[in-house]
């Protein structure tokens, strides 16, 4: 494949797919790993899922500077919140102030967040934060271009009051159907789940992942793929 100028040279995105999910008891968010400059994979192992509070956590995607500057700016202002209250950040508080960044520079971003976390107000909360700045409160949130191949399936397969081991294999199962069929989505998957016990963060790589639609299992060299018995000689 031939990479001219402007492929190496285009800003660092997260083609991505990005998920958050609420079930009886807290949150899962989850991500793939992929990060592109163009059609080049600049980063095949990046963390997407941005810790901003003890207890809240963004999903990141768009143009990764973008994602970072905002989540950077919004942490410090959650710092400062937490030092002038005494408490915690709530969930709400935090994706206000997302959506606040967001919508007061739109013209300027090209990133979409997902907020999700825990507080003893309200409980387990997901908030998406679309290009624009839309603040949406939802029981699950799905984004980045890997989203497109999961609106059916999350209609289908979520439920309310879900156990949390069950949302958690529904946000693996997602993340690794949008990986094998969109080409900006790749990688390994991560989980963060958080709940009033506290925060666990969870590690799926690529050969840990179901295989779906014919593909090819992961091999650690092309020549693992060929035949291992040596051909034989030709005879003239």
């Amino acid at each position: 494949m031939d990479l001219n100028q402007d492929d190496l040279s285009a800003p660092h995105s997260m083609g991505t797919t990005i998920i958050g999910v609420t079930y009886n008891g807290g949150v899962v968010l989850g991500a793939d790993s992929r990060t592109s400059t163009g059609v080049y994979v600049a980063n095949r192992a990046s963390d997407k899922i941005t810790q901003l509070t003890d207890n809240v956590y963004v999903c990141r995607s768009g143009s990764a500077a973008d994602s970072q500057i905002v989540s950077d700016y919004v942490r410090y202002f959650l710092h400062q919140h937490t030092i002038q209250l005494g408490q915690p950040a709530t969930v709400k508080v935090a994706a206000n102030l997302v959506r606040l960044i967001s919508y007061g520079n739109k013209n300027m971003l090209q990133t979409g967040l997902i907020v999700g976390g825990w507080d003893k107000y309200e409980g387990g909360k997901i908030y998406g934060i679309p290009l624009g700045g839309t603040l949406i409160e939802q029981p699950f949130a799905i984004g980045g271009s890997g989203s497109s191949y999961l609106y059916g399936f999350f209609d289908q397969a979520w439920k309310e009051g879900m156990t949390k081991d069950e949302a958690e294999q529904l946000v693996v199962k997602a993340v690794s159907l949008a990986i094998a069929r969109d080409g900006a989505s790749g990688g390994v998957v991560r989980t963060v789940i958080i709940n009033s016990e506290g925060v666990t963060r969870n590690f799926y790589p690529g050969d840990k992942l179901p295989l779906w639609h014919e593909e090819l299992e992961p091999q650690n060299s092309l020549l693992d793929i060929l035949n291992t018995t040596s051909p034989e000689p030709m005879n003239m």
